[in-house]
């Protein structure tokens, strides 16, 4: 048998590397296509996600800040009402208010106080949108105004207002109880103005409470007066037109004329029995309800009452306890007297001066006098010197004779650890001396002519019995030129209490300004809220003048301060009757020629004689202080006694206030 045997074959293809890269290529596109538009989807989802995030903080910044401008014009608004409510309060001397009570207090406090008027004004003064942006916060702005039917401002008083106290005896109301509900509304905006509004509703209490005082006069410094003048003959001439804030009195009769308009805000008194009225080059002595004459109408604005006939006030003797004041920090330290037994003080001797007063190179004042140099109380060892190198005394005291200028600059300053501080920069011929008082580290710094002395303490009040600082600079002579450090710039630092005295003629030539207005300048003078760090000013003298000059192309001036020129030996008419205020130097194009412009106190003006003055305008705005702060003045100020006028033993209410509460608080973006 024969077997045949077969073969099948079998064919293999084998792939080279080549061709199997060439047939993934298409794959390894494809993956990184789907890779490149998921990375894109997430970045665009990132960049969506982000901007949105942006969007949100930006709304949400923006809001917020609008929200807090909103609640800032609440809190501006606010204080607004409270200010302007307490400024209308009648403040006439008064036991008590009703039918039987005296002249200016037949009607409660508050009359003619309209919370309409009051809505109004507010609205205008934040008629358009006023700029919040404290430091580190968004731009924002805000504006005070009705929003449609959301809100209305309103300002009426709570039902059953006001509540009373009556005095059974006399049937005069001697207390008022007022209690205020207000609406406001305060719309907020962000720099891409989105606005938010918020309602607020709260309530707010004005207490006012008659006072008397317990005898028949009233001690009171001269710092009460917005204006006093001690001799004012009748026609003697006309006074500066302008606005004058606070109690103004003569020993003699007020003259007023036609070139400008007279605004009195607080009660004018005066000793003589008729005014005077100037028309032109005529005047006339007419009882206070006449002021017309062929005509031609004078019509001062006495907004609390004009009373003729009045007691005269006192002026002081002299300036002596000013002298002692820089000794011994109390006023009374002459041998023998003792504070308020009346007995009118002596000189302190050049011995005196030479037990208690040291110069910058510790050298005591001579004892037979000295023209020139500045010395402050402080010893340097001893069985007499308790506190050696310690200011012990109440301030600092410059020789000054005629032959050499003494000048003075006021200023302020500040340590390496913001501390605040007082400079006095006096200068007499080629010698000037520093002296910088510092409350906060309770130091003083004395240098002249390369030599500094540091002293421990300041100068300090002792009258009260409670030591407080205070500066009593007092020059025995004139003070050439007195001024702060530029117009515009602050003089006197928060916390400091100081009164200029001179024996002479104090001539003002530039502002003195506090570093924090204490009252608004406006006819309102009403104090304002935190600005009251018990810094206050005087200027004193009883030999001379204090004369006026402008040195500044706007030919203004600005005094913050109560200025005094008064003694009981500055008699009318005599070769000696300075003791008032006066203006030298050029006159300004701007004003007609004037020496000064327009002349701006904040405080008040004494003096004993009115003088003819080159002055286009000035305006006393009433540092409020004075008489609603028990006590209040410049240190070692002159003083009277008052005698009760009109109204028997009557002081200016007292007046209190509650700050205003939130009873309910609403936002509404817009």
């Amino acid at each position: 048998m024969t077997f045949t045997k077969r073969f099948r074959t079998q064919t293999t293809t084998v792939l080279s590397t080549s061709t199997k890269r060439r047939n993934q290529r298409g794959i390894a596109l494809f993956i990184t296509l789907m890779l490149l538009s998921i990375i894109s989807l997430l970045g665009l989802a990132m960049m969506l996600s982000v901007n949105s995030d942006l969007m949100i903080n930006g709304y949400y910044g923006n809001y917020r800040s609008s929200f807090y401008a909103a609640d800032s014009g609440l809190s501006v608004a606010r204080q607004s009402l409270l200010n302007n409510i307490q400024a209308g309060v009648n403040m006439n001397p008064c036991v008590g208010w009703g039918a039987g009570g005296a002249t200016g207090c037949t009607s409660d406090p508050l009359t003619g106080v309209s919370g309409s008027t009051v809505i109004t004004n507010l609205q205008n003064t934040y008629s358009s949108f006023t700029a919040f942006n404290p430091s580190g916060s968004w731009p924002a702005s805000f504006i005070i105004a009705p929003n449609g039917t959301n809100c209305q401002n309103s300002l009426t008083q709570a039902a059953g207002s006001p509540s009373t106290t009556v005095d059974t005896s006399s049937g005069l109301v001697t207390a008022y109880n007022y209690t205020f509900n207000y609406q406001l509304c305060a719309t907020g905006r962000a720099q891409s103005l989105q606005q938010v509004m918020v309602k607020e509703n709260g309530a707010f209490t004005i207490g006012v409470q008659a006072q008397t005082s317990t005898s028949s006069s009233i001690k009171a410094s001269f710092a009460s007066f917005g204006a006093f003048i001690d001799h004012f003959s009748q026609c003697q001439g006309q006074l500066v037109p302008g606005t004058i804030t606070g109690p103004a009195f003569t020993n003699g009769a007020w003259n007023w004329g036609t070139s400008g308009s007279y605004i009195y805000t607080d009660p004018v008194g005066q000793s003589n029995a008729q005014a005077s009225y100037w028309f032109g080059s005529n005047c006339y002595n007419v009882a206070a309800n006449s002021d017309t004459h062929n005509g031609q109408t004078i019509k001062p604005t006495f907004q609390q009452g004009f009373n003729l006939g009045q007691p005269q006030v006192a002026l002081p003797p002299n300036d002596f306890s000013q002298q002692w004041a820089v000794i011994d920090g109390v006023g009374c330290g002459e041998a023998g007297s003792t504070c308020g037994s009346g007995t009118p003080p002596s000189a302190p001797t050049n011995s005196d001066l030479n037990a208690h007063l040291m110069n910058v190179n510790q050298t005591a004042y001579p004892t037979g006098g000295a023209s020139t140099g500045v010395y402050l109380p402080y010893c340097t060892g001893g069985s007499s010197c308790t506190h050696p190198y310690t200011v012990n005394g109440g301030g600092i005291y410059v020789a000054d004779s005629s032959s050499v200028a003494t000048n003075i600059t006021m200023s302020t300053g500040a340590d390496t650890n913001g501390r605040l501080t007082q400079i006095y920069t006096i200068t007499q011929g080629s010698t000037t001396t520093t002296i910088t008082t510092n409350i906060g580290a309770n130091t003083t710094t004395v240098t002249s002519g390369g030599t500094t002395l540091n002293l421990a303490g300041v100068p300090e009040n002792l009258s009260t019995g409670t030591p407080s600082p205070a500066t009593l600079l007092y020059v025995n002579g004139s003070i050439s030129s007195l001024s702060g450090p530029g117009q515009g710039q602050a003089a006197v630092q928060d916390y400091s209490q100081i009164t200029v005295a001179a024996s002479g003629t104090i001539n003002i030539t530039g502002d003195l300004i506090y570093a924090h207005e204490p009252v608004t300048l406006n006819t309102a003078d009403t104090l304002q809220s935190g600005n009251n760090y018990n810094q206050v000013l005087g200027i004193f003298t009883t030999g001379g003048d204090i004369n006026l000059s402008s040195s500044y192309s706007n030919g203004n001036l600005e005094t913050d301060a109560s200025l005094a020129a008064i003694n009981s030996s500055c008699t009318s008419g005599s070769s000696s009757s300075m003791c008032g205020f006066s203006t030298s130097g050029s006159g300004h194009s701007s004003c007609g020629g004037s020496s000064v412009c327009t002349w701006t106190i904040v405080g008040g003006r004494i003096e004993s004689n009115a003088h003819g003055v080159s002055i286009n305008q000035s305006n006393t705005y009433f540092d409020r202080r004075f008489t609603s702060v028990a006590g209040f003045a410049p240190p070692w100020f002159p003083s009277t006694t008052l005698p009760s006028i009109d109204i028997t033993n009557a002081l200016p209410p007292q007046v209190t206030a509650t700050q205003p509460q939130r009873l309910s608080w609403i936002s509404y973006p817009q």
